[in-house]
């Protein structure tokens, strides 16, 4: 009775996993032409819940260690250029310009950024200062990491990670019951920190992320520049935000293709 009752049990939540399952189109094409249908499991709220939390365990813990916004100029820099990138958001999403965006800035020698789901993005001080960017090759960063989050690939990674393993309890992923709250806390800490996005993921990132830069009126070509510092510093351990994207040759024709075709976008926001 015991094993028949847990043979059912786990045959409806698959079958609700099915019935969960959905292919959305998360964002509009835009000038680059970002039209990949994507296969969610989990829900867009879940997600943002969960990153919410979990971005502010991530500023407890680096407020107790004064490594939270030391620098108030810096800081400053860091979310004048986000503000400036972000409404141009609604190209690719109507709704992003009004989430509730949160841009910090984290001491760490560390060259890395990145970003939580609904947008909650940490820039680290490592990767300002000993690369010196300049304010177009800053906006290259944030533009790749806000688009990250409009294309919802941390949501695309938790659903594939529960379609091959089911690693949250199935019944409080789709039901809301349970401990699923702190196991999908736990997905979005393993997604944002240990799980490499995707060559595709990261693709798709830096051709929204040029096209963000240039409606700024951030000089896309930028982005170029800023990958030949990253690059530079690859000999050895390379940096997390290079170790597992595509490689550099390949990286950089594809930026700059798509550079050359929001430069027109970049020439009409710098009239």
């Amino acid at each position: 009775m015991k094993q028949f009752g847990g043979r059912l049990l786990i045959g409806t939540l698959l079958a609700l996993g099915v019935a969960g399952c959905q292919t959305v189109q998360t964002t509009q094409a835009g000038a680059v032409g970002i039209e990949r249908g994507q296969t969610m499991l989990v829900s867009q709220e879940q997600v943002e819940q969960a990153s919410a939390k979990q971005y502010q365990e991530v500023l407890a813990a680096a407020r107790k260690q004064n490594a939270l916004n030391r620098d108030p100029q810096q800081v400053a820099r860091v979310r004048r250029i986000a503000q400036n990138i972000i409404p141009h958001t609604a190209v690719f999403r109507p709704d992003a310009p009004k989430w509730n965006w949160e841009v910090n800035v984290l001491s760490s020698k560390e060259l890395n950024a990145w970003v939580m789901a609904g947008g909650k993005v940490a820039v680290y001080t490592g990767l300002i200062e000993e690369l010196n960017l300049t304010d177009a090759e800053l906006a290259a960063v944030i533009g790749h990491e806000i688009a990250h989050a409009l294309r919802e690939h941390s949501r695309e990674q938790i659903s594939r990670q529960m379609a091959a393993g089911l690693g949250i309890s199935m019944a409080g992923a789709i039901l809301g019951v349970g401990a699923a709250g702190q196991d999908l806390m736990s997905m979005v800490s393993r997604v944002t920190f240990e799980l490499p996005y995707s060559r595709l993921h990261e693709t798709e990132a830096d051709r929204i992320g040029v096209e963000l830069a240039a409606r700024a009126g951030y000089d896309p070509r930028a982005a170029v520049s800023l990958w030949d510092k990253m690059a530079a510093r690859a000999n050895g351990a390379p940096p997390k935000l290079l170790s597992t994207h595509p490689g550099h040759a390949e990286r950089q024709r594809d930026i700059a293709k798509y550079a050359a075709r929001v430069m027109p976008l970049y020439e009409a926001a710098r009239r």
